[in-house]
């Protein structure tokens, strides 16, 4: 039986733009995409500290560099820019392989620097 697992996590970003006009997504910075081990185009939930929204949506890969964490399309109405959040992404496992499996877990300082 696989069970669904957190494969990755980006703590406490600051939410940096809200493109409303866009079709759908959160733009992540190259660099803390690949840090966290998270694909372009994959599946994520958003977790809203400022205002406890949870949604999902898939990731786009940003400029390298920019510390961007912007959400796209209906996304940008779930979140106001200053927001802290949660970004996961899960993967689907045997209990067997989940014993041994270790999350990446990415914790973003104030200034969306990587710690």
């Amino acid at each position: 039986m696989l069970l669904e697992f957190l494969y990755s996590k980006i703590h406490r970003a600051t939410v940096t733009d809200a493109n409303l006009n866009y079709v759908g997504s959160i733009t992540i910075d190259k660099n803390i995409i690949k840090k966290a081990n998270i694909s372009e185009g994959q599946k994520v939930d958003i977790l809203n500290i400022n205002n406890g929204e949870r949604f999902q949506t898939y990731v786009i890969a940003g400029e390298a560099g920019k510390k961007d964490f912007c959400l796209n399309g209906a996304a940008a109405r779930k979140a106001q820019i200053g927001d802290k959040i949660i970004i996961c992404a899960y993967a689907l496992m045997t209990p067997e392989e989940a014993q041994s499996f270790k999350p990446s877990v990415v914790q973003i300082d104030e200034d969306n620097n990587i710690i």
